[in-house]
């Protein structure tokens, strides 16, 4: 049996796996930083043993303790921020007032962005996103303080070459500090079941993944189950391993026997080393969550985030805001949209019934791609890559993605914010729900036209490619706010500028 990320057909017990994960939390952390109780590096988690360099009060404060390779990343991203500012400043003879206010507030922004980024959004979203999003907001305010600054102002020129130099040096040093510190986190896996040895195998599976799996601790393999990940030992000489390795974080793999760990993990952890659960190292490190270690105090976890009355007037503030300037912008071509869509017999606008947030049904609308009737009254089909009932037309609509302009209608009404979850038929979840577990759970926001299993992952035409996108849509459930819309959006505009077509 082999783990993935919707291994939900086998495996242990729902109902009792994973517990050890919600118990134990982030074992080992002596102190809380700003972001509560999860540090992170630029990409996953902050694992390395504290240094001297965390020891030094201010630094500890301002980068919640990630170590050297934070601090030296932020310190990079600091000379590429008042670097331009500095040199424009000399050739432009710029007021010196400007531009120390300028790169104030540049870098004001920019430490606040990743701060609450690094907080949420996997290594898989990276760095640059945030930080890219951070300093166009840095721009912008500067920009609005020609306004009413009561030195000279910055001129139009200078904004435009600060912006240039900025997002260059970023690139640039971004480019850099990936290769400095590119040697991957030691993971050390304990598990009291053949899980310790699949979680070992999903890991190096990643590609892209900041971390090497060093060695398995556990009570039940045999030392040649794994011959790629070395079977190490026994829980019961889990402080001996551990010293002996120095592993940068420690990964509990819960199974039926995880709770015989605990007392081992607990000396370990009170001696500086990082103890995570399963279920937190695959949300951080690659942005999805694994089914079937989810149980429902995993959910009963998250509600809150949900019933805070500021956060969901926010992002129905900033939904309103962004719809209502797209209809604005996209208002020209929608005409023209229009008239290629009506060169094939049928309707221009294509309205079909989806289940919205809490369940409940609404008419999603959108420019129609297929044939009139493309399917049989009472027989849904599953969309796919390369549908045949596409259209000419449409196929160049889906390929743009332009077919969804009409979706920040639903936007505008409520029915849908601009991230969220796909919106689904209801007769495919009504299909899926059965062999798909907490699929009705991705119902507790709205859903959106874009988002990150929009991103992720292709069309759902099975049950397991539906429980794929749940993964990632489970993800966005518990870690969504707004720094992780913006990210979203951005590699959104992304896609569709570089890798455009469904």
């Amino acid at each position: 049996m082999c783990f993935t990320k919707t291994g939900w057909r086998s495996g242990p017990d729902r109902a009792t796996g994973g517990l050890a994960t919600e118990r134990l939390g982030y074992i080992g952390h002596k102190e809380r930083s700003p972001l509560g109780a999860r540090v992170h590096d630029g990409r996953g988690f902050a694992v390395r043993r504290p240094s001297s360099v965390d020891l030094l009060p201010p630094i500890s404060a301002l980068f919640g303790g990630a170590g050297d390779a934070r601090w030296v990343a932020e310190v990079g991203r600091a000379v590429a921020i008042w670097l331009p500012v500095l040199v424009l400043t000399a050739e432009r003879h710029v007021s010196p007032a400007t531009a120390v206010l300028a790169g104030s507030l540049f870098a004001g922004v920019w430490f606040l962005t990743l701060r609450s980024a690094f907080g949420a959004v996997p290594f898989t979203l990276g760095p640059t996103v945030p930080a890219s999003v951070g300093t166009l907001t840095g721009l912008v305010v500067v920009s609005a303080l020609n306004f009413w600054l009561p030195f000279p102002a910055m001129p139009a020129a200078t904004i435009g070459l600060m912006t240039i130099s900025v997002f260059a040096f970023s690139a640039f040093w971004e480019a850099v500090w990936r290769r400095l510190i590119a040697a991957k986190r030691r993971v050390l896996v304990i598990g009291t079941s053949s899980w310790a040895a699949e979680v070992a195998e999903a890991v190096d599976a990643e590609p892209e993944t900041p971390f090497r799996v060093v060695g398995i601790v556990d009570d039940e393999l045999e030392p040649d189950a794994e011959p790629d990940t070395p079977l190490l030992g026994r829980v019961a000489d889990l402080s001996q391993i551990v010293e002996a390795q120095r592993p940068d974080l420690i990964v509990l793999a819960e199974g039926n026997g995880s709770g015989r760990a605990l007392d081992s993990l607990l000396d370990v952890a009170s001696s500086g080393f990082r103890v995570v659960g399963v279920t937190h190292l695959f949300e951080h490190a690659f942005g999805w969550v694994p089914l079937r270690h989810l149980t429902p105090a995993w959910f009963m976890s998250i509600l809150h985030l949900h019933q805070r009355t500021y956060s969901r007037f926010s992002k129905r503030a900033v939904d309103l805001v962004v719809a209502s300037i797209g209809i604005l912008v996209v208002a020209p071509i929608i005409p023209v949209i229009a008239l290629l869509v009506r060169r094939t017999p049928g309707r221009i606008i294509y309205r079909q019934t989806r289940m919205g947030e809490g369940g409940k049904l609404f008419t999603m609308f959108k420019f129609r791609t297929m044939e009139e009737d493309a399917e049989e009254p009472g027989r849904p089909v599953f969309a796919e890559t390369n549908d045949p009932r596409v259209t000419p037309v449409g196929r160049v609509l889906r390929h743009t993605h332009l077919d969804e302009l009409p979706q920040l209608w639903n936007v505008l009404k409520g029915d849908m914010s601009i991230v969220g979850p796909r919106p689904e038929r209801p007769e495919f979840v009504r299909m899926l729900e059965n062999t798909v577990p907490f699929l009705a759970r991705r119902l507790l926001i709205k859903p959106g036209i874009t988002g990150w299993a929009q991103l992720r992952c292709d069309y759902a035409s099975d049950s397991e490619s539906t429980a794929d996108r749940l993964s990632y849509d489970l993800w966005y459930l518990r870690h969504r706010n707004l720094t992780v819309d913006l990210a979203i959006c951005a590699k959104t505009f992304s896609a569709l500028l570089f890798h455009p077509g469904r």
